[in-house]
Formats: structure tokens, sequence, C-alpha cells
């Protein structure tokens, strides 16, 4: 009889997982959930031998997330933790010592993951919230280095940060990109701002896969949220609430000589809102000559420079200021020289930057009408009972989002222990054919050989369930005994 290799090879390769391979690559997933109690163990794992041993140990299921103060939070492998302050723990004063400059976020980020303190890494720095959204072993590592960066002393920051493992970041993500944990409910500034965080971290190298998995389904939740509910309807945002500020001040804005102090974003909203307004004079300052005259075209105004600003504040009656700067851009001392060339004239400032721009002691002076990021949240409330019944519509879109994250999640986490049963599977698999193959060669029929190599994958795929079987304790074995029935779908009482 002619010996047909290829055809039994064949064969071989494509049965390697037949018979009892199948089932045995769920034990691991099916036992997850399940609590085996086995004396002196603390901790689960489907623990994988070599070719003729497996068994089965305690798995033991994590407890549901919940809210807890960072000191008490570890983790003893990699996982998803968020933690931050925001304009709901923190004033002013505090989120404003958290706050990253946009031109040192790569090399924050950078430093974050050099000193271990996380895998992978993304900060998210607005004038309303610093938040890092992280993949950590030592969430307590991390949020020290927050206060380590900033040179703050730990205690300083403590009672104001949130922390959020696994579970509740992934939710947290998802509200605060769809806006519904901004200060302006439902506002559409944050998603851009998310944005830009995720691309810093790339371009850092510290946005891995889980990152970037959480942040394209965040953002995707997002759209959702935004396009299937009425959340961004009767907005008013910060630029709205600027300018009926200002109409409380001066009886028409038409009249006023209005100053915007930076070329950002924040600033490029206001600037279209005073401008519809019509003010007499427009005028734009900025670091760099370039921006404020690219912003300066497209309102009708005209640019200078932040060091023209001593000889040309006197001349404004409206400052709108947001800028990166570390340090004020307004002090005390220039705004009172101010006030004396416009003898006393009231003048009227919003800050929106944090750090803040103008010196804290300017309130203190008369004739100044000065408010901060914080001080236009009653003005913004504006609209919000029309948006209460959008938010419970959004709830719903991001908790089926949070359900299908996590179940991924979930999945990733058996991936090592399915990798580790397929590569024992497969070296048993070779080994018995390189068995069937020397008996083929030797010229023993090929039906005795078949029957060899399938019973010995059998008992090699039976070994471990039925150690594990023998070898249970009694607290164990029906824990065991339903998992086995269950994967194998064994009915005794046929």
């Amino acid at each position: 009889m002619k010996l047909n290799l290829n055809g039994l090879g064949f064969f071989i390769s494509n049965c390697k997982y037949l018979l009892l391979f199948s089932p045995l690559l769920l034990v691991c997933m099916a036992l997850g959930s399940k609590t085996l109690h086995a004396e002196g163990k603390n901790d689960g794992m489907l623990i994988v031998g070599c070719w003729h041993r497996w068994q089965l140990a305690t798995i033991i299921s994590p407890p549901a997330c919940a809210p807890v103060p960072f000191k008490s939070v570890s983790f003893k492998t990699m996982q998803l933790f968020a933690f931050g302050i925001n304009h709901k723990t923190a004033p002013l004063a505090v989120r404003e010592q958290v706050a990253f400059n946009v031109e040192a976020m790569e090399s924050a980020l950078r430093d974050l993951v050099g000193h271990g303190a996380a895998k992978e890494a993304t900060i998210l720095s607005t004038c309303n919230r610093t938040e890092v959204y992280c993949s950590t072993h030592d969430p307590v590592q991390a949020i020290n280095w927050l206060a380590t960066y900033h040179k703050l002393p730990a205690n300083n920051i403590e009672p104001y940060i949130y922390t959020m493992p696994q579970e509740q970041a992934v939710q947290h993500a998802f509200r605060v990109a769809s806006g519904l944990d901004s200060m302006v409910l439902g506002e559409p500034q944050i998603l851009g701002q998310m944005k830009q965080a995720v691309r810093y971290a790339e371009q850092a190298g510290t946005l891995g896969f889980l990152l970037h998995k959480l942040f394209q389904r965040t953002f995707s939740v997002a759209k959702d949220v935004r396009t299937q509910t009425e959340i961004g309807a009767n907005l008013t945002s910060m630029a709205a609430a600027a300018v009926k500020l200002a109409e409380r001040i001066f009886p028409s804005i038409a009249d006023q000589r209005v100053l915007f102090i930076g070329a950002g974003e924040m600033i490029e909203l206001n600037a279209v809102h005073f401008a519809a307004k019509s003010p007499k004079q427009i005028t734009v300052a900025n670091r760099t000559l370039e921006r404020a005259q690219a912003l300066a075209r497209r309102i009708n105004g005209h640019a200078i420079t932040l060091h023209e600003l001593p000889d040309q504040l006197a001349q404004h009656d409206i400052i709108v200021t947001c800028t990166a700067s570390q340090l004020p851009i307004l002090g005390k001392g220039m705004v009172e020289r101010a006030l004396k060339m416009r003898k006393h004239r009231p003048l009227f400032i919003v800050d929106l930057a944090v750090p803040r721009d103008v010196e804290a002691e300017v309130a203190e002076l008369r004739d100044v009408f000065l408010y901060t990021v914080d001080d236009l949240a009653e003005a913004v409330r504006d609209g919000l009972d029309a948006r209460q019944g959008a938010v419970k519509e959004a709830e719903v879109i991001i908790n089926s989002g949070v359900s299908e994250f996590m179940h991924w999640m979930e999945s990733r986490e058996v991936v090592p222990t399915i990798r580790a049963l397929r590569d024992v599977a497969e070296r048993q698999r070779r080994n018995e054919m390189e068995k069937a193959l020397r008996h083929l060669a030797k010229g023993e029929p090929v039906e005795k050989v078949l029957e060899l190599l399938s019973n010995a994958l059998t008992n090699k795929f039976l070994h471990a369930p039925t150690q594990a079987l023998n070898q249970a304790q009694a607290s164990e074995r029906d824990a065991i005994l339903e998992t086995i029935h269950r994967l194998y779908q064994l009915h005794l009482s046929e």
C-alpha cells in the first residue's frame, strides 16, 4: 500500500485541537467569574503545566469597583486608572497649581512614564480640570508624581483629588468627552481638548494599546451622545456668558473698545461673540504677532504684541485674556496705572486662563470688574433645565459603551492564558505527530498509527481535568465538577 504522508499530515494538522481542546480553552473564562475556595490560596489563576500536567487552582473574582481614597488603591498588574482635580473638587487657586503648560506637555508625559509611575499615560489639562489617564500598577506613585512634578507637597492636593480605577475611569472618560462633566453642561470644546491630549500622548510615545483603545471608544461614544441627544441644545457658552456680564457693566458694547489677550481657541470663541456686538475697536495681543494678526483679520481688529500691553491697556474698556503663560500677564501695578490714565472709568476683565493671567489682587482695585472661570459658573446655568432630559438619554448611551468596553478589557485579560493553552496543546500535538511519523516510517499500518495518535491526544487532553477532579479538595470539588459539566456539555442522565 502506498503511504500518503501529505494526506496524513493534513489530517494531523487540522485535528490538533480536536477532541477536548476547544472546551478546555474556555476553562479560564468560565472560571473567571466563579470563586473556588482552596486553603491557603488568596489569588486565582489557571496553571498550565508542561506536556503531561495541567492543574486547576483557585480562581477568585476581584471585588466590584468602588470609589476609594488613592492611598488604599494598589494593583498587582497594570490596570486602567484615572485621577485628577476639576472645578467640582478644587477652587481655581488649587487647579492652577497643577495645570500643565502646552509646550511642556510631551516632556511631562515622558517624565511620568520614564519614572515608572505608569506604563501608558495621557494628560488632559484645561481651564476646569487636570486629569491623568494611565495604565499603572501603583496609583499612589502616579499621584505622587503629579505633586512632585509641580513641586508641591502631596498633602496640598490630596484633599481635592478623585481617583477612578478601571470601570469608573472608562465611565468618567466617556462623560467628560460628552460634556456631562463640564462646567457648561454639553459644551463641545472639551471633546477637542481631549483629542488634543491624545495627540500629545501619541507624539510623546506614551499612548499604548490600552489607552488608544479607550480613547477611540471615548470619541465614538461622545459622537453618539451629541448626535442622538439634545445635550448641546440651549447652550450658554463661556463666551456668551462673558458678553452678558459685560452688558451688565456697559449699556452698549458697541461703544466700547475690546482687547483680547491670547490667540487660542477660547479667545477665538470670545472674539466671535464680542465681534457680533460691533464694538468700537478690537485689539488682539499675543506673544507671536503672526497669530494675533491672523485672528485680528477675521474679526476686523488690529494686532499687537504682549510687550505693547502696558501702553495699550488704558485704551480698552473690556479685556478678555486666556494664555498658556505660567505667570500673570496683568499685574496689579499695570492695571493701577491704566485706571489712572482712564480717570477711573470702569474696566471689565474676564480671565479665562488657568493658571490665571491676572493677579488676584487686581480684584481689590476700585472700578475693576474682574471675573474668573469659576465666576462664570452661575452665568452659564441658563438653559440647564432644558438639557436635563438629554442627560438621562446620554447616560444610557454611556453606560452601554462602558459595558462593551469592560467586556473587551475582560476578554483581554484571558488572552495570555489562552495563548499558553494553545502553546501547550501545540507542543503536545507536535510530540504525538513526531511519534506517529516514526511509526509510519517503520512501515506500520496507517489505521493503527491513527488509532495510536487519537488515543494519545485524547489522553493528553483529558489528563488535566481528570487529575484536577481526582486531586480536588472537598471544598472545591463541586465547583470543578460544575465547570467541567458545563464546558463538556455532560448530561449524565443520558
